[in-house]
C-alpha cells in the first residue's frame, strides 16, 4: 500500500504531539478530582430507540413490549413526573402502541385462520398486532397493520395487506381505521366496562374498553379516520342501539385503550395486556424501582435503566429512554471500547461520550430526544455490558468533559484514524478549531495478532488472497525472481480480499501441490489497513446513484482522486473527467459502497503506467495485443491476466476486466479522538487528560 505523501508542515506535527501532550500534563494540576459516588451529578438524557425522525433517523415497531424485574407501573406524564393508571407485578409483560390510520385486515372467530393471517404479514412490511375480542357470540380474533403517519399511507398499504391475504380473507374487505371516537359511558372499574362492552352489538364498528384515569375506564364507539367520518357513523350506531348516550372524545385527554393481545401466542392460550396511547400530544411514562431495569423485547431483549417515554411522532410509536447519565454512559463506553483496554484510554473514551452527550442533550436533534442509541449518536445497548473496567472509568471522571471557549464541544471520535486524524475540512468541508489533522501512531495497535495474507496469481489467470498459515513456499521462482507457493489443506479458499468474509464467495479453492505465483505479502484487512473491491463500473454506478448531486457518468472507465485534504483523505475525485459531486467528501465512504474510510487509492485493474527513461509517463489500457516483454522476447500479450512489475519490484495484476480496488487505512470519519490510537498513546503511558488534549485541539478539560 502507497502512503499517502508527505505534506508541508507534517513534521511539525510531531512536535504538535509533543507539545499537546506536555500541554495536557501541565494542565493535569488544575483538574478536579472525580466526585464519590454519593456526590454523582443527577444528569439525565434522552435517547430515542424507537422513532419516525424523517431522514435523521427512522427505526418504527406498532408495538414494544416490555417487562421490568421488580414491581412498575404506566401513566401518563403529569408536569416532570408520572400519573400511575397501571401497575403491573415483578415479571409481568405488557405492551404499548400509540393509536393512530391503521388498517383492519381480517377478523375471524377462528384462531387458526388468524394466526395464519400474522405469519402471512410477519413476513411482509406491514406488521401485524392481533386482538382478542370478547363479544357477545364469544372471542373474536382481530388483526390490524400500522400505524400509518396518514390516510393516503393506510391507504396504499390496504392494497399490499390484500394482496398478502388473498386467500384467506374470503368476502371481507381490509379498511382504515382512525382514532375518532365516542364515549358510551364512564365506569368505575374495569369489570363493569367490559360487561357493558360485551353486551354491545354493533357489527362493523369498533367498540374499545378505555382507561381514561386512575381506576376509572370507558367504552368508546367509533375508530373514524376524521370527525367528518365519524359524524357520519353517529346516525349508524344509534341506529343499532338507540339507547346510546353518546358524547364527544376530548381529544387532548390522554387514554389508554385496553386490548387483549395475541400476536406472539402460538395457540391464542395467554394474551398480554396490551395498552394503545390516545390523545393529542399524550406522552406515556413507564417506570421501575430505582434498582430494577426494563427490558425492551423488540430492541433484542435488551435491559436498561431509567424511564420510558412513549409518544406519537410522525403517527409512529416513539420510544424514548430516559437515563441518567453516568448509568448512560456504563453502556456507551463499553459498547465502543473493550472492557479490556487500558483504564486510561477508557477513561479518555467516557469524558469525550460524555460530553457528546452532552452536547446533544440540550436540543432536540431527533424531534422528542437529543440521541438516538445507533452509530448516528453512540452506541447504547443497556445494562448487558456493563462491568467493572468500564464503570470505574465513568465514575472516576464522573462529570468531567470537553470544552472550547467556555462550551462543550461536540467531542465525535471514530475506530481508527489510520495513522492520522482528518482535519474537519475533509469530512464536513468546513473549518472547525477542535479538529485538525494530527499524527495518531497508537492506531497501528490494530494490526498487532493479525496474520499476513500472501498475495497470488493462479495458473488460471485469477489472483486472490491466502492467508499465512495456509501457504507453503515451493522453494521455487518465476523468471522475473517472483516466488511459488502451495497451500497445506485441501479445498484451501483463495479469497478476493485480505479478510474473510463468510457472505462473498471464494475467487477458486487450492488443493496441495496446486503452485500459484506470489505477487506481494500484505496485512489482513482490519480498522488500521484494509483493501476493498475490486468493483466493477456496474457495481459503482449502482452505488453512487443517488449520492451525486449530477448524474455519474456510465461506464466508469476511469476513476481517479484530484485532491486529498491534510491528513491525505480524498476530498475530490473524478470518474471519466467528471467531478463526482458528493455534498461534503465523507460521503465518498458511502458512495462507494461503504468504504470503511476516505484515507485510500484507488488502483484499476485494467490500466497501467509507464515512466520512461527521460521521466515522461503514460498510461496504459490492458487490451488483446498489447506489446509486452516476455522471456523468449517481444510478444502480443492475448489476454487473460498479466503481471505488471515496478522498479520497486512490487508486482500486480492487470487484466482486461477494469475494475476498481481501494486501498486504504482507517475506519470512520477519522474526527476528534482516535480509539485505537487512544489505546495506543495509554499504552505508551499517557493519561486520558494527555490523549484528549491531543485528539482536541484548544480544549481545557473540566469538572461540570
Amino acid at each position: 500500500m502507497t502512503r499517502p505523501k508527505p505534506r508541508r508542515g507534517q513534521r511539525s506535527r510531531t512536535h504538535k504531539w509533543a507539545a499537546a501532550i506536555l500541554a495536557a500534563t501541565l494542565l493535569g494540576g488544575m483538574l478536579q478530582l472525580p466526585a464519590s459516588a454519593d456526590e454523582m451529578p443527577d444528569t439525565r438524557v434522552r435517547v430515542a430507540m424507537f422513532l419516525d425522525a424523517g431522514s435523521a433517523y427512522k427505526a418504527t415497531v406498532p408495538a414494544v413490549t416490555m417487562t421490568a424485574e421488580s414491581a412498575w407501573q404506566a401513566g401518563p406524564q403529569r408536569g416532570d413526573g408520572l400519573e400511575s393508571w397501571v401497575d403491573f407485578s415483578p415479571g409481568e409483560t405488557a405492551r404499548f402502541s400509540v393509536e393512530g390510520f391503521k388498517v383492519k385486515a381480517l377478523e375471524s372467530a377462528d384462531w387458526q385462520t388468524a394466526s395464519a393471517a400474522i405469519k402471512k404479514l410477519q413476513a411482509g412490511t406491514d406488521k401485524p398486532v392481533a386482538i382478542a375480542s370478547e363479544q357477545a357470540g364469544g372471542t373474536v380474533y382481530q388483526i390490524y397493520t400500522g400505524p400509518y403517519a396518514s390516510a393516503e399511507d393506510a391507504q396504499a398499504a390496504v392494497a399490499r395487506v390484500t394482496q398478502a391475504l388473498a386467500g384467506q380473507i374470503g368476502d371481507q374487505q381490509p379498511s382504515i381505521h382512525g382514532s375518532y371516537y365516542y364515549s358510551a359511558g364512564v365506569f368505575g372499574s374495569r369489570a363493569e366496562a367490559e360487561a357493558y362492552h360485551q353486551a354491545l352489538n354493533l357489527p362493523g364498528i369498533e367498540a374499545r374498553v378505555v382507561l381514561v384515569g386512575a381506576n376509572q375506564y370507558a367504552v368508546w364507539v367509533g375508530g373514524a379516520v376524521s370527525e367528518a367520518a365519524l359524524a357520519g357513523l353517529k346516525a349508524q350506531i344509534l341506529q343499532l342501539q338507540p339507547q346510546l348516550n353518546l358524547s364527544a372524545v376530548d381529544a387532548q385527554a390522554p387514554a389508554l385503550i385496553v386490548y387483549r393481545d395475541v400476536t406472539g401466542d402460538a395457540n391464542a392460550s395467554k394474551a398480554i395486556a396490551h395498552y394503545a396511547l390516545s390523545g393529542v400530544n399524550a406522552k406515556l411514562v413507564v417506570r421501575d424501582s430505582e434498582d430494577s431495569v426494563i427490558q425492551v423485547t423488540e430492541r433484542s431483549a435488551r435491559k436498561y435503566r431509567g424511564d420510558f417515554e412513549i409518544s406519537s411522532v410522525n403517527g409512529q410509536l416513539a420510544l424514548v429512554n430516559d437515563v441518567p447519565l453516568e448509568q448512560y454512559l456504563y453502556s456507551v463506553v463499553a459498547a465502543e471500547v473493550p472492557s479490556s483496554w487500558p483504564q486510561e484510554s477508557l477513561k479518555a473514551q467516557a469524558v469525550a461520550a460524555r460530553s457528546y452527550a452532552l452536547f446533544h442533550a440540550e436540543g432536540n436533534k431527533f424531534k422528542v430526544a437529543g440521541l438516538v442509541d445507533t452509530t448516528l449518536s453512540q452506541v447504547y445497548n443497556g445494562v448487558e455490558k456493563e462491568v467493572d473496567s468500564i464503570v470505574q472509568a465513568v465514575d472516576s471522571t464522573a462529570g468531567e468533559v470537553i470544552k472550547s471557549n467556555g462550551r462543550i464541544v461536540e467531542a465525535i471520535f471514530s475506530s481508527n484514524s489510520g495513522g492520522m486524524t482528518a482535519d474537519s475540512s475533509e469530512v464536513w468541508n468546513n473549518p472547525n478549531s477542535t479538529f485538525g489533522s494530527m499524527i495518531s501512531e497508537g492506531d497501528k495497535a490494530a494490526q498487532t495478532g493479525l496474520k499476513s495474507w500472501y498475495h497470488v496469481l493462479l495458473p488460471s489467470g485469477k489472483a486472490g488472497y491466502v492467508r499465512e498459515d495456509n501457504v507453503k513456499l515451493t522453494g521455487e521462482a518465476t523468471a522475473a525472481g517472483l516466488s511459488k507457493m502451495t497451500v497445506t489443506a485441501n479445498a484451501t479458499n483463495v479469497r478476493p480480499i485480505p479478510m474473510i468474509q463468510a457472505d462473498v464467495s471464494p475467487v477458486a479453492q487450492m488443493n496441495p501441490g496446486d503452485q500459484a505465483v506470489v505477487l506481494s505479502i500484505v496485512d489482513e484487512s482490519s480498522s488500521y489497513s484494509w483493501i476493498r473491491g475490486p468493483y466493477s463500473s456496474d457495481e459503482l454506478l449502482k452505488s453512487l446513484k443517488g449520492k451525486t448531486a449530477t448524474e455519474s457518468p456510465s461506464p466508469i472507465l476511469n476513476l481517479e482522486i484530484t485532491q486529498r485534504g491534510p491528513s491525505g483523505r480524498a476530498t475530490q475525485i473524478k470518474a471519466n473527467g467528471q467531478n463526482l459531486d458528493v455534498r461534503y467528501p465523507d460521503l465518498f465512504r458511502s458512495a462507494f459502497g461503504g468504504l470503511p474510510s476516505t484515507l485510500f487509492n484507488i488502483a484499476a485493474t485494467g490500466r497501467y503506467t509507464v515512466q520512461s527513461a527521460g521521466g515522461t509517463t503514460s498510461t496504459g489500457t490492458a487490451t488483446s495485443g498489447t506489446p509486452v516483454l516476455s522471456s523468449t522476447g517481444a510478444a502480443a500479450w492475448s489476454g487473460g491476466s498479466m503481471v505488471v512489475m515496478g522498479a520497486d519490484g512490487a508486482a500486480r495484476v492487470i487484466d482486461q476486466s477494469n475494475r476498481f480496488l481501494f486501498v486504504g487505512r482507517g475506519n470512520g470519519h477519522g474526527l476528534g479522538l482516535s480509539q485505537w490510537g487512544a489505546k495506543g498513546m495509554a499504552d505508551a503511558g499517557y493519561d486520558y487528560a494527555a490523549i484528549l488534549q491531543h485528539y482536541y485541539q484548544n480544549v481545557t478539560i473540566v469538572k461540570e
